[in-house]
């Protein structure tokens, strides 16, 4: 099992690159063994061997909640009073983590030094020793808000749960001889598993050796990720029964409809979007052809935690084909512009080879809003199109034209009603309502545990400037991260 794990791992990878962990259980005991790194970097023939067992979880880190620490890699592991052990792995961010943390905190129970969300609700499950973990289930996760795709399990069953929205993908599969969840459809095809659909906003599922059974514990409104069929899902993955790369392809087409240019050449920014730019060119007539070289070994420079290295990873990651692109007009066709150093470097490259003109094209609407559900742009400081208009983006970046896919256009491309998607990155509406106050953020826990440490006082002498509800009882010190508050007042 720790072997099929790992290559299910190994499928999602693209989801996250800071951490990975794999529990496994033989029916007497639960072992977790995480770290920080790939999936290859950390484990290898030895410690897959040595993780024997008939059930396993398997995670790769993407942090949204807590820093990059081996602490809060996954899947996080408690013990509960009854003397068994609950292992979990998360894809998501919750909304509501300050309060699950003061209520942590009020009824005594210990995170181990963990910042994230995840390690709050392994926590919170594993403390009630008079329920299984079942039941147990079926009274933590209706108090959870935000966007969650857990997997978790004990010594004897496997559980899977996902919010009552949907937000983030979560996939049934058949095994020949057991049962299989996983984030992405294309991760149940590397392990031999047949699809069998996807786990319901608001199921909860379990398996164990009596088989598959099922229960609700909230009424589903779906609100699916957008963002996931402009970036973050494979393009061989199926999401509500529509494939992301036809998707992609789609938004292509309809960008060059909405968006034409006279222009020699169309190259996509590999990989991520050379389907829209093969729609693109369909559309629009022009050539397409290869005008930048991706090396495979460099990550996913959106998802790197610091600016640092999302700066060093783009020079590291692609270099122009100058005999393609010299004395030509290119349409450069990319996915989104979060933070704007891919396309302006880019641009650059290209211009810096010989291109005459550069059109930039995206396949997504501006992102001008955070996203509190799952990816980490969450202040809208870093949103190059929070404070710019088209003509000041197109200037920041340095291309001859700019222009983006409309977010009805994006939407069609989905084949989804509006209402079963969360657009909340493009327009603002977020389907899930958000703390007030400063109480969110990717560091707010940490900011708890540091004002702690430092002051050594209890949370009620900082309220004020804290921001924390002075009626809680226990209350701690509640410090946003920057920019956390600024997404709950429309400018």
């Amino acid at each position: 099992m720790a072997k099929l794990t790992y290559f299910g791992m190994y499928a999602l990878q693209h989801r996250g690159q800071e951490a990975a962990g794999i529990a496994v259980s033989d029916g007497s005991g639960v072992v977790v063994y995480k770290d920080l790194g790939l999936v290859a970097q950390v484990f290898d023939e030895p410690t897959l061997a040595s993780l024997r067992g008939h059930l396993a979880i398997g995670h790769t880190r993407y942090s949204t909640t807590g820093g990059s620490t081996w602490e809060n890699a996954q899947p996080t592991i408690r013990a509960t009073p009854a003397g068994t052990t609950i292992a979990l792995a998360h894809n998501g961010n919750l909304v509501n983590t300050a309060q699950l943390a003061r209520e942590v905190t009020v009824r005594g129970l210990n995170s181990d030094g963990a910042t994230s969300d995840t390690a709050l609700v392994t926590t919170l499950l594993a403390s009630r020793p008079d329920l299984s973990v079942e039941a147990a289930a079926m009274e933590v996760l209706p108090t959870l808000r935000g966007a969650f795709s857990f997997v978790f399990m004990d010594e004897t069953t496997l559980y899977a749960a996902r919010d009552a929205h949907g937000v983030r993908p979560l996939v049934l599969g058949r095994l020949e001889r057991g049962w299989v969840v996983a984030s992405e459809t294309a991760a149940l095809d590397i392990v031999g598993a047949s699809v069998v659909r996807e786990v319901e906003p608001g199921e909860l599922i379990a398996v164990d050796e009596h088989g598959l059974r099922s229960a609700r514990f909230a009424v589903p409104e779906p609100k699916g990720c957008l963002f996931e069929y402009v970036y973050i899902a494979r393009p061989d993955t199926t999401i509500s029964g529509r494939n992301v790369y036809a998707t992609r392809v789609q938004i292509g087409r309809l960008l060059a409809k909405e968006h034409p240019v006279e222009a020699d050449l169309v190259i996509p920014v590999p990989e991520s979007g050379t389907p829209a730019a093969i729609g693109y060119a369909e559309g629009s007539g022009i050539t397409y052809g290869a005008g930048l070289m991706k090396n495979p070994y460099v990550g996913r420079t959106f998802i790197q935690p610091s600016q640092t290295l999302r700066q060093l990873g783009i020079r590291l990651k692609l270099n122009p084909l100058r005999e393609n692109v010299r004395g030509k007009r290119v349409v450069v066709v990319d996915d989104s512009i979060v933070r704007g150093n891919t396309q302006r470097a880019i641009v650059r490259m290209l211009r810096e080879a010989g291109a005459l003109e550069v059109h930039v094209r995206i396949s997504s609407p501006p992102v001008t809003w955070p996203c509190f559900y799952g990816i980490d742009f969450a202040t809208r400081a870093e949103l190059l199109a929070n404070g710019l208009d088209n003509e000041g983006i197109r200037r920041s970046i340095g291309a001859d034209t700019l222009g983006y896919v409309s977010l009805a256009a994006l939407i069609s491309a989905t084949e989804q009603p509006k209402t079963r998607l969360c657009r909340a990155c493009f327009d603002g509406e977020y389907p899930i309502e958000l703390p007030a106050g400063n109480l969110i953020g990717k560091h707010v826990l940490e900011g708890v545990d540091k004002r702690v440490a430092d002051s050594g006082t209890t949370g009620q002498e900082h309220d004020n400037e804290a921001g924390a509800d002075r009626s809680a009882p226990g209350a701690l010190p509640l410090v946003a991260s920057p920019g956390g508050s600024d997404a709950l007042h429309r400018p």
